[in-house]
């Protein structure tokens, strides 16, 4: 059973904060003592840093975890940190780590993930999984599963954003709708969204933090250091403890619902509106489908092939076009088509395909 963290992070939102990297004692004590004065009592700090090449900052390893120890005891906080093995596990617990995360290099490899949730039995430390790299939703939901089958109550998930071939302006496309869709299969896991990872830019991570509580996020990760200007790794996106006060003061939390009649009544009437135009949406896509069947009967007829190159040209270019007329965002049309061309696309080739699978001698 996995249980709610209320209790470990206190009102919501729920926010750890600190530095990508433990990289003095210097460092981690003056980001600490700031962090503390600005109300922050769960500290983050990556103690090994999985790089993607060689000779680069890797982290501190278990001289960090006694920096850690230190901090933790001076100021009364709880101190969060990753882990990618079972030492590393061994190591955390050896060093009073409260909160242990897997990062998403490690969460999308279950033979990994499982070595970890196995070494994790008896243990009753809060622990969070980040989303894997790619946009997988399976694999983030097998991860916690691995862990909660480890006996592990406490459990919540980071949402840091996914990599992506499309260029976009952030660093890890946040892809909204993949932590929506595991909180619908978790709702009991709290949700975190670390804004500093999606965004890789300081100066995008308010308007992330904010739309992760629009919709309804538990709580933020976010990356600070003392002096952002001069971190080791990943410094374009720290910010120091003092800007975080100033952001998470700016921050409108959102309730999940109101107990307002008024609002209750008039939420349905809209929602039962929406309901009314999706029924005329599958309506219409059902009498589209129907057309899309008698052009693939007409095209097998006169023997035409299937997929029409210059169609869909004209079908990707005129119907961003229409969308900008209601005003509609043109990309969000365009990956609607590709929806429907599939769709298109597998209904001919069941029609072209059925005299093939009637004429299949029985055996």
């Amino acid at each position: 059973m996995i249980e709610k963290m209320n209790a470990i992070f206190g009102n919501k939102p729920y926010t750890i904060a600190g530095p990508c990297s433990a990289e003095s004692w210097e460092q981690i004590y003056s980001t600490v003592k700031s962090l503390v004065a600005n109300g922050i009592s769960v500290i983050r700090a990556g103690v090994w840093k999985p790089r993607t090449r060689p000779n680069q900052f890797e982290g501190k390893g278990e001289e960090a975890l006694k920096w850690l120890q230190q901090i933790k005891k001076e100021f009364d906080v709880k101190i969060a940190t990753e882990v990618a093995s079972t030492e590393h596990v061994e190591l955390a617990l050896k060093y009073e780590i409260d909160i242990m995360w897997l990062g998403a290099r490690t969460t999308v490899n279950p033979f990994v993930v499982q070595e970890i949730a196995n070494s994790l039995k008896g243990v009753n430390n809060p622990f969070f999984i980040k989303n894997p790299i790619n946009p997988e939703l399976s694999l983030w939901l097998g991860a916690i599963e691995r862990i909660a089958g480890a006996g592990i109550k406490n459990i919540g998930a980071v949402h840091r954003g996914f990599s992506s071939f499309q260029k976009t302006k952030y660093r890890n496309a946040p892809m909204w709708q993949i932590p929506l869709e595991l909180k619908s299969h978790f709702p009991e896991v709290p949700l975190l969204c670390d804004p500093s990872h999606i965004a890789g830019d300081r100066e995008m991570i308010f308007d992330i933090a904010q739309k992760a509580l629009n919709l309804n996020y538990d709580g933020l990760m976010i990356e600070s250091h003392y002096k952002p200007n001069n971190a080791l790794s990943d410094a374009q996106q720290q910010i120091t403890p003092d800007e975080l006060a100033i952001l998470l003061e700016k921050l409108k939390v959102r309730e999940a619902t109101s107990d307002d009649v008024l609002f209750k009544n008039h939420l349905d009437e809209l929602r039962d509106k929406v309901d009314h135009l999706d029924r005329e949406i599958i309506e219409a896509l059902a009498t589209r489908m129907k057309a899309v069947e008698e052009i693939g009967e007409y095209k097998k007829d006169n023997n035409v092939s299937i997929f029409q190159l210059n169609r869909w040209k004209e079908i990707t270019e005129t119907r961003p076009q229409w969308a900008k007329v209601f005003n509609l965002d043109p990309t969000y049309i365009l990956d609607i088509y590709k929806f429907i061309h599939q769709e298109s696309i597998k209904k001919q080739t069941i029609i072209f395909n059925k005299d093939n699978i009637d004429s299949t001698p029985q055996r």
